[in-house]
């Protein structure tokens, strides 16, 4: 992973910034201020790292606290050129003057119960002439003669120089009118998401076995593939869309996040074969519980994708319950803390079931302690 940091302002994992800014903007929205009471944010952080994936989570968030739809808009600027940004010129009715048509990516709506967010993707790319304009929208929220709406909260994000990727060094006066924060890759934050939005178990339980995985990005280095969350997003989608045999689809898999680590993943990945009946240990029965780690790991996500998947059949999670019970009280922990990743209010949910209320007052403090 790299270590090169932006030393002049925070840096903080991703869910700790998600939790931050959805905090931050909820409360202006809920207590009725101008959305430009805050500042537009910068995002910074290594190719893949997750900033795409955090505007999407800070807008859940924001609906979940405000009642209101979020709708995002996306905006890659290193594709854009001014024009694009400003809209095409064209005349008005009696052909006296220029006026500008406006471009598609600023027709949002406006109503109450509505909140916009701009997102200025890899605008550290994007040049110079096109961070002019994004200069315009950050401080004065307009583009040439067209204005954002009231309701629009605007983030940028991009890769710093340091990284080795496309990026032009911001210009101070832009750079002074926003909020700066650095985002850094964080494992807990991850499998969070992970696990709601049903990234592959397998994926899951190694990055979980070998969490230096999740980030292994050199911006010294001159490999082109390199694991990334983005990366082993990309990896997940074709074990679930396309084959799940992952010696099968190694070659693929090694051309998104490296060689080393895709043969790692491939030769953990043979732990699958000897892991007890996962549809057993839901149907209540108790198949003989593994005992190396590795396998530990692969039968913990293994049973939240389960779960996931049968999440309203209560009975079948209790059963689970009664397994975990029984597991190695850390990787029981694990799974428990895992199971309340299922969705927002799962927890609820769970706590509804008598084994898991039991289970919590054995054991519950090491959710808090040696948890994975």
């Amino acid at each position: 992973m790299s270590d090169t940091k932006l030393t002049n302002f925070p840096s903080m994992a991703v869910g700790k910034a998600v939790e931050k800014l959805s905090y931050a903007y909820s409360a202006v929205i809920k207590n009725g201020l101008p959305i430009k009471t805050m500042p537009s944010v910068m995002l910074w952080g290594p190719p893949g790292v997750g900033k795409s994936q955090a505007i999407r989570q800070i807008a859940k968030k924001i609906e979940y606290g405000t009642g209101k739809s979020v709708k995002v808009t996306d905006v890659r600027l290193l594709l854009f050129n001014p024009i694009d940004l400003r809209g095409i010129p064209t005349s008005n009715a009696d052909k006296t003057l220029a006026i500008w048509l406006k471009p598609q990516i600023f027709q949002m709506d406006s109503s109450d119960n509505i909140i916009n967010i701009l997102f200025l993707d890899e605008i550290s790319a994007a040049p110079q002439s096109v961070q002019a304009a994004a200069y315009q929208i950050t401080l004065d929220r307009v583009v040439g003669e067209h204005r954002l709406p009231d309701n629009c909260i605007v983030i940028a994000a991009g890769n710093r120089t340091t990284d080795k990727s496309v990026a032009y060094k911001m210009p101070k006066a832009l750079a002074n009118r926003l909020m700066h924060i650095e985002i850094e890759g964080d494992f807990d934050s991850w499998k969070s998401w992970a696990i709601k939005s049903g990234v592959n178990d397998k994926v899951i339980g190694f990055l979980s076995f070998r969490q230096n995985y999740l980030m292994d990005f050199d911006s010294g280095g001159c490999n082109l593939a390199f694991p990334t969350p983005r990366s082993w997003e990309m990896v997940s989608n074709i074990l679930n869309g396309i084959d799940d045999d992952i010696d099968n689809m190694y070659s693929l898999i090694a051309g998104i996040v490296g060689t080393g680590a895709a043969v790692e993943f491939c030769t953990w990945a043979k732990v699958y074969k000897n892991l007890p009946s996962i549809e057993d240990i839901f149907d209540g029965k108790m198949p003989s519980i593994p005992t190396n780690t590795d396998a530990m790991y692969a039968l913990t996500a293994s049973m939240t994708a389960y779960a996931r998947s049968h999440k309203d059949e209560m009975k079948k999670i209790a059963n689970s319950i009664k397994y975990a019970d029984q597991m190695p009280p850390d990787f029981g922990a694990v799974l428990m803390k895992d199971y309340m990743y299922i969705d927002k209010d799962y927890k609820e949910q769970l706590m509804l079931i008598p084994e898991f209320t039991k289970w919590l007052q054995s054991k519950g403090s090491l959710m808090n302690g040696s948890v994975c």
